[in-house]
């Protein structure tokens, strides 16, 4: 029954399924659009770009014809990756494992195994994949996980727990995903509740096409599901008709009419409780305090009251958490916190805040335990819980300076050389796949060499990244490096600007990488977006202004830091809303602030910013900052101090007079 579902749906299958094989950065750099007219080639390397881009537009003819002339070329395993992948679908196995053979061990041989498994799963060819699967080393593929799951499942395994846990963001499922609950569903290992909260977890997502897939496991129509989630109002109108079906439906309604009023899914959920079991009523209260909380509404505590005992999504467990941080209630974020799954309540952010809620109890020695147990990282919690310990943030000793043979190991190491030939053609993609595949071999020393080369070769992205990997011995100068120093003290000593939170901000923003320019076209060292450098360049007095300025050094850090201080000094000095500004555009922070109840801690407001990238970019700008002024001032800093106390407006912090004329573009989500 499986297998004839399945070809039945060939051709919606073979779309969702195969064009996984291209990584998010092929897909960029396949959009060159339609195929060009005859071209001269100025070199080989030209050449090779011009493969490249055949081999994303599946234009076997001409990846060969490339190739032939490409035969002597300084990396051939590329040249013959990118022939091989215009006809991944239909090569033979001996094909395959030829290249896979002559390359092994090599990053490019990982990544066509990755593309053959793709294809060996889709054909549900077990006998090959069960030999292949092991040996990926990457093995960062959501859909090769689901298709390793299947393969063991049609041999009668037990795997429905497994599926569970790594079914948990019902947004990018592939075929294979979808294939693994499809199998588990017609075999007894899901049940419908399973599928159901698959289907509630693509609502949360917005995945509409997904969650009409899934439906098709129920016998649930598609126009059906499509109502609930893009016409919430015409099924909440009515009283919910009888039936597992129609009462699930109901829910995925509330939660989907809850993202634009979640007040009034509450009072249609109250008008109709008695028509749903108790279990019933707590996933549907969830469903509304999710949103509820999105919008940082105080009302979301009393939701998320009723949802008690309700299986929530990853996202649900932690906006209930901090939905209770954000009102102080320590009670209910002790239980919050307790009802996490463990995977999310080992995560640093948790344990600090259960050491909070064990202080906050009188419970000094096991809240300390917590703390210590993550002081020692390098990140926004560990310096929080360094401080909680009674110490202040400062730079570890320096290690041991590289002697020349390190250097020279790791200039002569075959995989970095590729990576930095892919690095000066530009192809990141590239370059980073061969920079991470050695780096997995290396020892800390080695990492700080390699870093170091990456110095040497401006690659300050790669060797801050690199840096970063070592637990033991650090080189902070690798980690927080402070280039254009001259350009950048000069502009933030004229503003009175903090140097160390500008450079947190850019470590943040670009990685050091001059040429970055964002999915929604921020540019430069400083990502700035284009609206916001006319505006701040007409503010300077910059008449002879033009777009392309924006990437020249210093006036991107003199459009970069003027900005930064005009939304610190908008948003009454505090650099954790500043720092959402930049990022999120003025207006959001200063909502947020306005739905506080009482003053937080700055930590408190920055881990409850409800989008998600603005969330971890204002944790890790300040973190970063931190650092930077460790290095600056050669003594420990407060990060607490830091982040200060964000009030709500009307309460010391009431910002009605300042001017409103800031450009209010977002970077974020």
């Amino acid at each position: 029954m499986f297998l004839l579902k399945k070809i039945a749906g060939a051709v919606i299958v073979m779309v969702a399924g195969l064009c996984h094989l291209a990584a998010a950065g092929d897909a960029l750099a396949a959009k060159a659009g339609p195929a060009a007219a005859p071209r001269s080639f100025v070199n080989d390397d030209d050449r090779f770009m011009a493969l490249r881009d055949a081999s994303f537009h599946d234009d076997a003819a001409k990846a060969e014809e490339h190739a032939s002339y490409l035969v002597n070329y300084d990396i051939p395993s590329y040249v013959d990756y990118y022939v091989l992948r215009t006809h991944i679908r239909s090569a033979s196995a001996t094909e395959v494992k030829a290249f896979i053979s002559k390359y092994e061990g090599s990053a490019v041989a990982d990544r066509l195994r990755n593309d053959w498994l793709l294809v060996l799963g889709y054909r549900g060819d077990w006998a090959n994949f069960d030999i292949q699967y092991p040996q990926f080393v990457v093995a960062d593929d959501t859909q090769l996980k689901c298709y390793a799951l299947l393969s063991r499942a049609v041999k009668n395994q037990k795997v429905a727990a497994d599926a569970r846990t790594l079914l948990t963001s019902a947004r990018d499922y592939g075929d294979g995903c979808y294939s693994l609950v499809t199998y588990l569903s017609e075999n007894g290992q899901f049940s419908p509740e399973d599928i159901w909260n698959q289907i509630r977890l693509a609502s949360e997502n917005g995945a509409l096409p997904l969650a009409q897939r899934l439906a098709k496991n129920l016998q649930v129509k598609d126009t059906r599901v499509a109502q609930a989630f893009e016409k919430p109002g015409l099924i909440l109108s009515k009283p919910p008709e009888n039936g597992k079906s129609a009462h699930e439906l109901y829910i995925i309604a509330l939660g989907r009419n809850a993202k634009n009023d979640p007040q009034q899914a509450a009072a249609t959920l109250a008008r109709h409780a008695g028509k749903f079991s108790e279990a019933e009523r707590a996933l549907a209260w969830g469903q509304i305090g999710l949103q509820s909380s999105l919008k940082l509404q105080p009302e979301a505590l009393q939701y998320w009251r009723q949802a008690d005992g309700a299986p929530l999504s990853l996202d649900a467990y932690q906006w209930r958490a901090r939905m209770a941080l954000r009102a102080g209630d320590w009670k209910m974020l002790k239980a919050a916190i307790a009802a996490m799954p463990a995977s999310l309540r080992n995560e640093p952010t948790w344990i600090y805040w259960q050491g909070r809620v064990l202080k906050s109890e009188g419970k000094n020695e096991e809240a300390q335990v917590l703390f210590q147990s993550i002081a020692d990282q390098v990140h926004f919690y560990g310096q929080l819980a360094l401080e909680e310990m009674g110490q202040k943030v400062g730079v570890p000793v320096t290690v041991k300076p590289l002697a020349p043979a390190e250097m020279d190991a790791v200039a002569q190491n075959p995989g970095l050389q590729r990576a930095l030939k892919f690095y000066q053609m530009n192809l990141r993609l590239e370059g980073t796949r061969e920079w991470n595949w050695e780096l997995r071999k290396m020892s800390e020393r080695q990492h700080l060499a390699a870093a170091e080369l990456a110095r040497q070769n401006n690659l300050l992205d790669r060797m801050v990244n690199t840096s970063d990997r070592t637990k033991t011995e650090m080189d902070f100068t690798q980690r927080y490096p402070t280039p254009f120093n001259d350009v950048m003290y000069k502009s933030t000593k004229l503003l009175g600007l903090d140097m160390a939170w500008v450079y947190g901000l850019i470590r943040q923003e670009s990685r050091f990488v001059m040429t970055a320019r964002s999915h929604v076209g921020a540019s430069g060292l400083m990502q700035i977006m284009p609206s916001t450098a006319r505006y701040v360049a007409k503010k300077m007095g910059l008449g002879d202004f033009v777009p392309n300025q924006v990437n020249d050094i210093e006036t991107n850090i003199a459009l970069g830091t003027n900005y930064l201080n005009m939304v610190l000094t908008d948003l009454g000095g505090s650099q954790a809303m500043a720092s959402a500004a930049y990022n999120a555009g003025p207006g959001r922070p200063r909502a947020w602030r306005a739905s506080l109840t009482r003053p937080v801690e700055g930590a408190i407001f920055a881990e409850t910013i409800p989008f998600n990238e603005t969330r971890s970019y204002v944790k890790n700008v300040l973190s970063n900052a931190t650092y930077y002024a460790a290095l600056f001032e050669k003594k420990p800093q407060s990060l607490k101090a830091r982040l200060g106390t964000v009030v709500p407006k009307g309460m010391g912090g009431d910002d009605s007079d300042l001017p409103r004329d800031l450009p209010d573009t977002t970077k974020s989500e």
